[in-house]
């Protein structure tokens, strides 16, 4: 990505951050903007998003569409571009990817095998690999 992009996504980024901010919708309370990432053309940005609820992020996304247009019309105001983008949004699929990734340490490193502690149950079985075969390797 060229530096003027970086630089553009990065703007909007803080704008909608702020703006958003504002906006007295209480779907919207526990929602980040987490990446912007405009076409080169400027015509359109996805917005990446993260809500502190699992519950919350449909009605959250649900809101941000439906206050798309208020959006744009801040980002015009506020930065100088040759197009307002159409904006499109989406939960930030790193953000649920990491907590993820997190969550399966976290039952990897957890002693007891309880369903209440998380961990789910375990086999106490342990895994071999089959024998290298030497004659693949020639």
């Amino acid at each position: 990505m060229s530096d003027r992009m970086s630089k553009v996504n990065s703007t909007l980024r803080e704008v909608l951050a702020e703006e958003i901010e504002r906006m007295s919708d209480s779907r919207l309370e526990m929602v980040s903007v987490t990446a912007v990432d405009t076409a080169p053309n400027l015509r359109h940005a996805m917005v990446y998003v993260d809500v502190l609820s699992t519950q919350g992020q449909e009605p959250a996304l649900a809101a941000l569409r439906g206050a798309a247009r208020r959006l744009q019309s801040v980002i015009g105001a506020q930065v100088r571009m040759k197009y307002t983008p159409t904006l499109d949004f989406a939960i930030d699929p790193g953000i649920t990817g990491g907590e993820r990734i997190d969550q399966i340490l976290r039952d990897l490193q957890d002693p007891d095998p309880s369903p209440q502690a998380g961990g789910g149950e375990r086999s106490d079985r342990t895994w071999i690999a089959p024998p290298h075969d030497q004659a693949e390797e020639e």
